[in-house]
């Protein structure tokens, strides 16, 4: 009971200290790097919207709440491919996110997990000043990716916490960028059968990054009629942090073993608006399951004023195939869609493997 008691206070205390932290104002807005980090690969969760803080469970969680990692029973190995708002951005592909993740149990109460994400854009062509005609000067492929390291722990069996290590990688032909950053979650469960949950996640914390490389410099003359060569300093970009703070309640009737889930969640973001989610999943016979959300954020009905693409609506569904009688063993189909103004919705694709 005492952990548990300390274990609650933390939390208590991580928000009020960390709430003063992420709020973010107006001139800070849309000042950060490396804001790939604030896109959910998963199809599963993102059809959640992101929303499920408190109830993210398995791979999912390394998005929405890395506590829910523990949640993993054997191994689990998640693939995903996401088609970015219609995928049109470079010549012969599109905007399009890939992501593989494996977990492993570890003893009665550690999981160990894993998870790449690679996010390209397709062949794109160089222009400059000297040559600004599209083709003159053959085509770059930008490319992003992060590495992701976490372990999670069950403390008992309503406490659930977690931290992930990030390597943060952007680079095209002659410029790129490297930095490292952690979240940490924590998840919190109560009921007679466990079906009120409550979940606290940080993410994306850690030093700022800066681009460099050979693209960042130029070759001029001086005065003088010498050669020199003249490199750029860019400006240090910090990352986008943000808080999270969710619930969820199950409802559960024994008719067809049928659950429904309310969740909620609130985001408080350093560099651009907060939102507030609102979403449910409802699972039939632990075979099917479909989920909607909507996450909202000032102005997000003014297309003048408007920060973000999503316009907030997101939903998904899930075939649980078992492998094993006892649900042990099972391959999982995820789909998801999120829509966006302007421009055509994100579709997302995945997998999910338990061994």
């Amino acid at each position: 009971m005492k952990r548990i008691l300390s274990i609650l206070t933390v939390m208590v205390l991580t928000v009020s200290m960390s709430a003063p932290t992420f709020a973010g104002n107006d001139n800070r807005r849309g000042t950060a790097g490396a804001t790939e980090l604030l896109i959910n690969p998963w199809a599963r969760s993102s059809s959640w919207g992101g929303i499920n803080t408190a109830c993210a469970r398995g791979i999912d969680a390394f998005f929405s709440n890395i506590a829910g990692l523990s949640f993993v029973e054997n191994m689990e190995f998640t693939y995903s491919h996401a088609i970015l708002n219609g995928g049109r951005s470079g010549l012969n592909s599109g905007a399009s996110i890939n992501a593989f993740g494996l977990a492993l149990r570890l003893g009665d109460a550690g999981v160990l997990g894993a998870y790449v994400m690679t996010m390209g854009f397709g062949d794109i062509y160089v222009t400059t000043v000297e040559s600004p005609e599209p083709g003159s000067n053959g085509t770059m492929s930008p490319t992003m990716m992060n590495l992701n390291i976490a372990y999670s722990y069950s403390f008992t069996n309503s406490i659930h916490g977690g931290a992930v290590l990030k390597v943060i990688s952007e680079s095209t032909d002659n410029v790129d960028a490297t930095g490292v950053a952690i979240d940490a979650g924590i998840q919190y469960q109560t009921g007679e059968k466990d079906e009120l949950k409550f979940g606290i996640s940080l993410k994306n914390i850690g030093p700022a990054l800066s681009f460099g490389g050979t693209g960042m410099a130029f070759t001029t003359v001086n005065n003088a009629g010498n050669s020199m060569t003249v490199e750029f300093r860019a400006s240090e970009m910090e990352l986008p942090t943000l808080l999270n703070i969710g619930a969820s309640y199950d409802f559960l009737f024994e008719k067809w073993n049928q659950r429904l889930t309310i969740a909620g969640n609130f985001t408080s973001n350093a560099f651009l608006r907060d939102n507030f989610g609102l979403g449910f999943e409802y699972s039939l016979l632990d075979r099917f399951q479909a989920r909607a959300a909507y996450l909202y954020q000032t102005d997000i009905f003014d297309n003048d004023n408007r920060t973000t693409a999503n316009t907030g609506i997101s939903a998904g569904a899930s075939f649980i195939l078992p492998l094993k009688d006892d649900g042990s063993r099972s391959i999982t189909i995820d789909y998801s869609y999120r829509s966006a103004a302007n421009l055509k919705g994100t579709h997302s694709f995945g997998a999910t493997f338990k061994f």
